[in-house]
């Protein structure tokens, strides 16, 4: 396949779930080949160079297909920073950021029950997959919302720390 054929076939088999940037393809692709997991074949009429998986790329595929993904291989979790910053951010009202991300969620949870209804067919299963991944992960967030709340109700913030140097100096201020 050429590159704009295997962007369409990912897009596809995830329901165009994720976006794919046919430069990253084309990217990927020369990587690949560099490392000689593909090759190029002839171009075609139209201009297109397809590629074929090599003997390496196939090993290398089924490597990664028999690998677990770790916890740590993952990104970050941008709302769980959002919180953690927020709890440490004087002025900023935490039970609403929940509130806030409680309702986005939520209304995602409808969207993605509103598409599980419309994806019966058989042969939509690899996106019924992503989707079950997706509806599991909002709900999982949903639950860990519940905790944060949970967990706010029985915070009780430490005192503010002053700095030693501004302490030092409103001491010496007061003595004027």
């Amino acid at each position: 396949m050429h590159g704009y054929q295997l962007r369409a076939a990912f897009e596809e088999s995830i329901g165009g779930t994720w976006p794919l940037n046919i430069g990253q393809v084309y990217t990927t692709l020369s990587r690949l080949e560099r490392d000689g997991l593909v090759r190029p074949l002839a171009k075609s009429e139209e201009g297109q160079r397809p590629y074929e998986i090599t003997d390496a790329g196939r090993a290398d595929l089924a490597a990664w297909f028999t690998t677990p993904i770790g916890r740590t291989d993952r990104p970050r979790d941008e709302l769980a920073i959002k919180l953690a910053l927020a709890l440490t951010t004087p002025g900023v009202d935490v039970p609403a950021v929940v509130q806030a991300q409680r309702s986005a969620t939520m209304r995602t949870l409808q969207e993605y029950t509103r598409l599980k209804a419309r994806a019966d067919q058989p042969a939509d299963l690899a996106w019924r997959l992503v989707l079950d991944a997706m509806l599991f992960q909002a709900e999982a967030e949903v639950r860990w919302l519940d905790h944060c709340e949970a967990s706010l109700v029985r915070y009780s913030p430490p005192p503010l720390r002053v700095p030693q140097a501004a302490q030092e100096t409103a001491t010496e201020a007061s003595r004027r």
